[in-house]
């Protein structure tokens, strides 16, 4: 199911306020080697006070959460979980409000009427550096960092060097990190060294932002 890319442990946290498909997944994540459990918490408030510490790798998310929902709380965690990866869980899809997941800090989506398989699939896909979501809803998040980027961007992106820009449009061209070390013919270590700097200089958060931010150059 990880086709390779990943040998390491990924820690999985899930959100959810329905105890029973918390109990599923969290099952699923039990059984399915080269996944290890990190926590359930069943609501925004609970994920708040316990994630940080837990420090997952990827955390599904619910995206209507009771209380604080679910983009709240991607808000709010994302700068004190900046190496999570945020995958919002939705019954259907709701563009409007997965967009505005995407712009707190959400790299994808995933329906939760997908099967098992499909479920592992796309924490390996997102945790290899795929950003799960419809070639509609990545359209409004180009759109919108087109139409309002800060002034600075265009400096931003003149301060990264030409490898940088390289490996930006790898990412760009939807290239896992594991694809991009192998086309370049640089380490996994590399890899993520290049991710944070490029993170640090264009100031963001998460591969979509990075993407929409050199897309809409």
């Amino acid at each position: 199911m990880s086709d390779g890319v990943t040998t390491a442990t990924i820690r999985v946290a899930i959100v959810d306020d329905d105890q029973g498909l918390r109990e599923d997944l969290a099952g699923l994540i039990r059984r399915w080697p080269g996944l290890t459990l990190a926590g359930t918490q069943g609501a925004a408030e609970a994920a708040l006070e316990e994630l940080p510490g837990l420090k997952p790798d990827v955390v599904l998310m619910d995206i209507n959460l009771p209380g604080m929902d679910g983009v709240e709380c991607v808000r709010r965690l994302k700068p004190l979980l900046p190496r999570t990866q945020f995958m919002m869980l939705t019954v259907y899809e709701d563009n409007d409000r997965l967009f505005c997941s995407l712009l707190a800090g959400a790299t994808g989506y995933l329906l939760k009427r997908a099967s098992p398989a499909e479920i592992v699939q796309a924490i390996y896909d997102l945790h290899a550096g795929g950003s799960p979501m419809t070639p509609q809803i990545a359209r409004r998040v180009v759109q919108h960092y087109q139409e309002t980027r800060p002034a600075d961007t265009a400096r931003q992106l003149e301060e990264l060097t030409d490898h940088q820009r390289v490996f930006l449009e790898q990412l760009a061209q939807g290239y896992r990190y594991k694809e991009i070390a192998d086309n370049l013919g640089i380490s996994m270590d590399a890899v993520r060294s290049y991710v944070r700097r490029i993170y640090e200089k264009l100031q963001v958060h998460s591969r979509t932002e990075a993407v929409v931010k050199y897309l809409g150059r």
